[in-house]
Formats: structure tokens, sequence, C-alpha cells
């Protein structure tokens, strides 16, 4: 499954109500370890077809990091149900993420 532009008019629909967990990636064009992490959630996303992953850029889209505390990225956040029920701060690897599942 490939990853989700994420943007404040489809937030409701892929997150919110969404049926399967989906997995966010809060990230940034200009951020070093935001570009180390981008592989492993591509490769999350080609790996759990049962999640939806997606991603937020935080320039474009300051309202949603804002809603949920993101004081610094990358912040991977789990939501189950359109609630936010885990998230990691900074670069994790894979099995890191994979424990939040």
């Amino acid at each position: 499954m490939s990853v989700i532009k994420i943007t404040k008019e489809n937030f409701e629909q892929e997150v919110m109500q969404a049926k399967e967990p989906v997995l966010i990636d809060f990230w940034a064009a200009w951020c070093g370890p935001c570009k180390m992490m981008s592989p492993v959630i591509d490769q999350l996303a080609e790996d759990h077809p049962e999640i939806k992953v997606a991603k937020i850029n935080i320039d474009e889209e300051m309202e949603l990091a804002q809603k949920y505390g993101v004081m610094s990225i990358p912040t991977v956040v789990l939501f189950k149900e359109g609630q936010a029920v885990d998230a990691s701060v900074g670069y994790v690897p894979k099995e890191a993420i994979e424990k939040m599942l």
C-alpha cells in the first residue's frame, strides 16, 4: 500500500473515519532526520497492508501539527478509531514503530 498525503481537507475521511489503524508521519522537507525516516515509513506501508500509512507536511498543514502537539519532527503518531493512541518523536528504526502497531 502506498503512503497517503494527508491535508486538513482529507484528514476527517482518511484518519478520523478510518476503519483500520492509521500511522502518520509528521515531517518537513528541510528536516534531515525526516529524510532518514522517509524510507522507514515507505517500508512500513509496504510491509503492513493492514494499516493505513500517511504523511503530513507540517509546513503545509501547520494547524494539524499544532492540534496534535507536534513540537519536534519527525513525529510518528498512531491513530485507532479516530484517537491518537501512541507516538514516537525523532528518528527511530522500523522495529520500534512496529512495536507501536
